[in-house]
């Protein structure tokens, strides 16, 4: 682990509510080393050749060619990015993982959830969590691509409340094996796969038990149709019944009653690599509609002319450079965090596993703000577009479906607005970040008079970097009084926490956005930067908008009478500009550099 790093003041996950984040302390995308730069390059020649160039095969359910393409990739080593070395992987860390993960998942959604489902919750839990034979036994096989993973949690029954699935392991009377039966459903490549991580409760168990079922019908094991779905159509989803399968005692993964835990931090690395997967999507959606714009002759003139088009082209563009700020901001923090830990002692499992987990706040962040994202950007791409948007004849309809699954699977955006409010409180109560002490010194300023000096906001983003301060001022306000309000039954109000979570969400993308563009005009002049100025002044504009609604959504749900209004005037003093952008401007700049670009080129 480098120096740096060590001396680095990397934030726990959560702090960025309460501790100041120097820009010089973030990473970007414009920090990628040379060899990461070259990795990107091959997978994207990699997805132009066998994924883009043939869209049309995914639509019509080709599930033998989204396997061939599985094949291909772990060929060229892109299966086994964050397999350690010692298991036949490349050994890369996190911020590697993430940007192969983003760049080979933007042109069909169909390979997308192939590759994430086998990558990810069908071979991490085994790097993980496995024994040492269980890894040398199975890992070298998935990360080659000999061997493709599914992950089997979902039941019937048992979706959003996993723990509650009905699926039994029964151990056998020579106590050599368990014998699994049950129904799941949902399972991503289980046309094709040759291995499942299945979830089971022993007995009465109070939590389910993980276990490696490698794929044998003659083993009990049986698959349902190809489900018929909206989108993803050439991704293998089944129903897996098994009766009486029997699973070898050593192939239960971790101890027993651990499934749910291997369950939940296989969701947390999974929400992330997710905000990564949904990244490309918006470049490339966002280039394909500025060609046709640019291309696109109405009223005598190119529709990119059009200001009500511009709108779109600049919104689509910003919220794509918001979410790569962000979703890189945390792959690198969560990459240091292992670092640390390897470091300080701890085994590589071990240190992965707590390096994403103490980063669980910001990956439910970076799932809701992303997936969303990623659904308006297909939306205004199938608008641009028109009537031909409309037509399977173009990848906009397409691209739009696909988005869809985004904001359901990995926990539903809802489960994660709450868990992200949720677990920052359970953080704050355990001691790992202090919200009570600023959250009392808001209370404290609401009492106070306001000052009426004008500050100076001469330098770049000094307005902006104020504003987000007094933003995270709102949440402390808002989440504070919620607490103090509820108690332990806050988890109860759940439309309170939504709109808790929004200004939470808000304020991670905002500030992201804006520090990763500061460092970047530090370094590179604000000359070059001028349009990354424009896009991260056009995102606050956007979030204070959003965090104004939502503020008052929630004060005047729980609070009433003097209260209220003293809430309600700290909203309107801490989302104030004291110079407003001109938001028409903005949006020109942007979409008249992505309309010369004729594509998105800030990555």
């Amino acid at each position: 682990m480098s120096t740096e790093t060590m001396n680095k003041d990397i934030l726990r996950g959560g702090q960025f509510l309460v501790k100041k984040t120097n820009c010089e302390d973030i990473f970007t995308l414009e920090d990628l080393t040379e060899e990461q730069k070259m990795m990107r390059e091959s997978t994207k020649e990699f997805v132009d050749r066998e994924l883009w160039g043939h869209w049309e095969r995914f639509e019509k359910k080709d599930y033998a060619y989204t396997e061939e393409c599985m094949r291909k990739a772990g060929e060229l080593g892109l299966l086994s990015v964050a397999v350690p070395e010692a298991y036949g992987g490349l050994g890369m860390g996190f911020v590697s993982t993430m940007l192969v993960c983003d760049y080979i998942s933007g042109a069909t959604g169909s390979f997308s959830t192939a590759f994430g489902a086998h990558t990810g919750i069908g071979t991490m839990p085994i790097t993980l969590y496995g024994t040492e034979a269980q890894k040398k036994k199975y890992v070298p096989k998935l990360a080659s691509g000999e061997w493709f993973g599914a992950y089997c949690l979902t039941e019937p029954g048992a979706g959003s409340d996993a723990n509650s699935g009905k699926t039994k392991a029964v151990l056998s009377k020579d106590g050599k094996h368990y014998l699994i039966s049950g129904q799941k459903m949902w399972i991503s490549n289980a046309g094709f796969c040759k291995l499942f991580i299945v979830f089971a409760r022993i007995e009465d168990d109070k939590n389910i038990t993980g276990f490696i079922v490698e794929n044998d019908p003659s083993n009990g094991i049986a698959l349902g149709d190809e489900e018929n779905k909206l989108g993803i159509h050439s991704s293998s989803t089944r129903q897996v019944f098994f009766s009486n399968t029997k699973v070898p005692v050593e192939n239960m993964l971790s101890e027993r009653g651990n499934g749910f835990k291997i369950a939940m931090n296989a969701l947390n690395i999974g929400r992330i690599k997710l905000a990564a997967a949904c990244l490309e999507a918006q470049r490339r959606v966002l280039g394909e509609a500025v060609k046709y714009a640019n291309e696109r002759i109405q009223f005598k003139t190119p529709i990119i002319n059009f200001g009500a088009v511009k709108a779109k082209v600049a919104q689509m563009a910003t919220n794509a450079y918001a979410g790569e700020s962000a979703s890189y901001r945390a792959a690198k923090n969560i990459e240091d965090r292992i670092a640390i830990r390897v470091a300080e002692g701890n085994s590589h499992q071990e240190a992965e596993l707590k390096g994403v987990e103490e980063y669980a706040i910001e990956c439910s962040i970076l799932k809701v703000a992303v997936s969303e994202d990623v659904q308006q950007t297909t939306d205004e791409g199938i608008q641009i577009f028109g009537g031909m948007g409309f037509s399977a004849d173009t990848p906009m309809e397409s691209a739009w479906r696909d988005a869809r699954i985004s904001r359901i699977y990995e926990g539903t955006n809802e489960i994660n607005r709450m868990l992200a409010v949720g677990m920052l409180v359970k953080k704050a109560m355990k001691g790992h970040v202090d919200l009570l002490g600023p959250a009392t010194k808001v209370a404290e300023e609401l009492m106070g008079i306001p000052s009426f000096d004008t500050p100076d906001y001469s330098e770049l983003f000094s307005e902006e970097n104020d504003i987000i301060a007094r933003l995270k001022k709102v949440f402390l306000m808002v989440a504070g009084s919620a607490v103090q309000k509820f108690g332990t039954d806050l988890e109860k109000h759940q439309q309170v926490l939504l709109a808790a979570a929004d200004i939470l969400i808000e304020i991670y993308m905002a500030e992201s956005t804006i520090l990763r563009t500061e460092k970047n005009a530090k370094r590179f002049g604000e000359e070059n930067q001028s349009t990354q100025i424009a896009m991260s002044r056009l995102y606050l504009y956007n979030a204070v908008d959003t965090i104004i609604q939502k503020g008052k959504e929630a004060i005047v749900s729980f609070s009433e009478g003097d209260e209220q209004r003293m809430m309600l005037m700290g909203l309107k003093r801490f989302t104030k500009y004291t110079n407003q952008p001109n938001v028409a401007e903005l949006r020109e700049q942007i979409a008249d550099k992505v309309a010369s670009d004729n594509s998105y080129s800030f990555d």
